[in-house]
């Protein structure tokens, strides 16, 4: 204990520099007080003796203190791939909480679904382990092993954890006699939504599940893969080894352990709402959407109340609430304060884990895209075959939405709506544009009466609809939009049309891309994202199948090149989510249009980054592939809809409807098209003008 009250008084000093990232001149500044602290305790420590032999004595005694609660943990069987990320089968790590056999481990080290599990214990006795139940909110796994006396883990109060202190990564994984030693500090606490210890301290697959210690070998946390923005049990795995590592406090462990012993998953608390400012988290908590029969919606929160405290808490921005939840599990009652018209009322919330499944209602139309003012009227227009909307016939300078086409069968057209009439209230409120029409709609419930108000000639009639569910056909009679070539403005930036290749800037990454000669700027064009496959980026076939589709369509069709020629890597939809911000930058894309489309083993990325990017994507097309990793609830924000192609011969046609009948489940909109023959092959163009087609029809309201 002599050796570590020395080193933690140079840790004391230490910590005032060490905050965030640590730079140069602050470890200049650092070694020259460590020599005046150990000059000032010499009578205790050999002259002879440095200060990194003094560290690297003490980080060994801390590790040997902790070397008891860390266990090694193998796996055998289950899946070789998850979310396109090939699994290791090496051992990882865990943590013992309880001297009657239960370990805590990172969830991540089951997501193979192994058929068995081993754990071995420090002094070489193995044994197999029961999985017994999972806390999927901080994505750790609770196993079990019939034995007794174990040591379990001393915590380390989580409020008295500071940025600075040492923080040492422990692992057993390929020599059992010793656990694994990372050495770094503790740069952060209450991180990803006031869940984890952030460190500096290296974590990978290897240790993931084991230990993060103090300098007195009391555990801090357990080491697990986080992220603040992703959900899954893969969300932060790419950060690896990169300086941000994660650790969930051993507090917060056994505060929960009694629950997760009774073998029931504890969920993350779910309340039921969006907030008026949309995916921002610096704006104020303002209501905007209660999900029907959630737990919101039964405490009686309301559109347009402002949550100003959370059990004590003041609440100013998304932010704060997200902290105060991000710590909730279901069953968990969270005590809010809301203002409504100048009344403050206390409303208990008693959270859920899973909320009843969002189905997008459906009126039956396609509105008019262009983005400029109009002064003609629509139903002038070519003929029922095309639509010839010149930069003088759009909607978007005039409050209201033209309807540029009904579908058969639908809502809309059973009402008596007609083409060119302009939508200009719907259940009495004002419609200003095309989002503001899907928005009112999407606020009821399949199976609701609206009333929409709309004007035909100059005279304004109403027309009761009952919404309906969006349909799982493709229409065969969709006409297309001609868009009618203007002038450039004076001194307006040209941009490229054609095919072409490029790299995108900031990125060592390639991507080649094809913009119909006939685009301007005028008119919303809907953008495709084509993952390739590993192995073949099969550019020379997919221009050649798209580019009449493209040109009929109004679509935008880019590339992006995975690094290596083998596949996809997970931190690689970082550059294809640039790829997208940069093309939407420089060309006028829908966003009700944005789809990511691929085949085959590029399914997994085009998975992974429509899971991430929820906000962005509004299209998955999927050919010769099942949906890959864990499809998260269909929500109202986000009008995601899928479109899976197999070949009727092909092996993977089996999983693709079971994805599709789980897709279903959570109420996406999910079209399904078996084609004959083909094997794996990518389909035939008929096909290709067949998604085409589907993807014009994204933006049905």
């Amino acid at each position: 204990m002599r050796l570590i009250n020395n080193v933690n008084r140079i840790a004391s000093l230490r910590q005032r520099f060490f905050v965030g990232r640590v730079s140069i001149a602050s470890v200049l500044c650092v070694r020259i007080l460590l020599a005046v602290a150990v000059f000032s305790t010499s009578h205790a420590i050999a002259a002879d003796e440095s200060i990194e032999g003094l560290e690297e004595t003490a980080f060994k005694q801390a590790a040997a203190l902790a070397d008891p609660c860390v266990v090694r943990i193998e796996t055998v069987g289950g899946l070789e791939q998850v979310e396109n990320v090939l699994l290791g089968n090496g051992p990882t790590s865990g943590v013992v909480v309880s001297a009657d056999g239960f370990i805590i481990s990172s969830s991540f080290n089951f997501i193979s679904k192994p058929a068995s599990i081993l754990v071995s214990l420090p002094d070489g006795r193995r044994f197999a382990a029961k999985l017994v139940a999972s806390d999927r909110l901080r994505l750790l796994t609770l196993l079990k092993i019939d034995v007794d006396g174990l040591t379990p883990a001393r915590p380390f109060p989580r409020d008295q954890i500071k940025v600075g202190q040492w923080a040492l990564a422990l692992g057993r994984t390929l020599d059992n006699s010793t656990p694994s030693l990372s050495v770094g500090i503790v740069s952060a606490v209450n991180r990803v939504w006031g869940k984890a210890i952030q460190t500096d301290a290296k974590t990978s697959p290897v240790n993931y599940g084991g230990a993060l210690i103090d300098i007195e070998g009391r555990v801090l946390g357990v080491i697990a893969p986080m992220s603040p923005t992703g959900a899954g049990d893969m969300a932060g795995v790419e950060w690896y080894d990169g300086g941000i590592g994660f650790a969930i406090p051993l507090d917060d462990v056994y505060d929960s352990l009694d629950r997760l012993k009774q073998g029931t998953d504890l969920l993350p608390g779910l309340m039921g709402i969006t907030f008026a400012g949309g995916q921002s988290l610096n704006v104020p908590v303002i209501v905007d959407y209660v999900r029907y029969n959630s737990p919101a919606h039964q405490a009686g929160l309301k559109t347009n109340d402002r949550i100003v405290s959370a059990d004590g808490e003041k609440i100013g921005k998304v932010a704060h609430l997200k902290q105060v939840l991000g710590r909730k599990y279901a069953g968990d009652i969270v005590k809010l304060v809301v203002t409504r018209s100048e009344s403050s009322l206390p409303i208990n919330v008693s959270l859920v884990g899973k909320l009843l499944a969002y189905e997008i209602p459906y009126l039956g139309l396609l509105p008019v895209r262009n983005t400029v003012s109009e002064t003609a009227d629509v139903a002038k227009a070519d003929s029922a075959a095309a639509d010839a909307i010149s930069p003088t016939s759009g909607a978007a300078g005039t409050s209201g939405v033209v309807i540029r086409h009904l579908f058969a069968q639908s809502p809309a057209m059973k009402s008596g709506l007609q083409r060119g009439d302009r939508i200009t209230k719907f259940n009495g409120v004002n419609v200003k544009d095309v989002p503001s029409l899907i928005d009112l709609v999407g606020r009821n419930r399949v199976g609701d009466q609206g009333t929409v108000t709309y004007l035909r000639d100059g005279q304004e009639s109403s027309a009761d609809v009952v919404l309906g569910s969006l349909p799982e056909e493709i229409v065969d009679d969709l006409p297309t939009e001609l868009v009618v070539p203007v002038t450039p403005k004076e001194g307006a930036e040209p941009v490229k049309t054609g095919r072409f290749t490029a790299t995108l800037e900031g990125h060592d990454h390639d991507y080649w891309a094809y913009v119909p000669e006939t685009y301007v700027d005028w008119h919303a064009f809907g953008l495709i994202v084509w993952i390739h496959p590993g192995g073949d980026t099969m550019e020379a076939s997919v221009y050649k199948q798209w580019k009449t589709v493209c040109d009929r369509r109004n679509l935008i069709l880019v590339a992006p090149k995975a690094d290596k020629p083998a596949g996809w890597q997970p931190g690689e939809a970082e550059f294809i989510k640039h790829l997208v911000s940069h093309l939407r930058e420089k060309y006028t894309i829908d966003p009700a249009r944005i789809v990511v489309h691929s085949h085959g083993t590029g399914a997994g990325m085009a998975c992974l980054f429509s899971n991430k990017n929820r906000d962005l994507v509004r299209g998955v097309v999927i050919s010769g592939a099942p949906f890959s990793g864990q499809a998260v609830d269909n929500e109202p924000e986000h009008r995601v809809q899928f479109l899976f192609v197999c070949n009727d011969n092909d092996k993977s046609l089996p999983k693709v409807k079971l994805s599709v009948q789980g897709l279903r489940k959570l109420k996406y909109p999910v079209s399904f098209r078996t084609l004959k023959g083909g094997g794996a092959k990518y389909p035939e163009d008929s096909a290709i003008e067949e998604i085409g087609r589907w993807v014009d029809s994204l933006d049905r309201i």
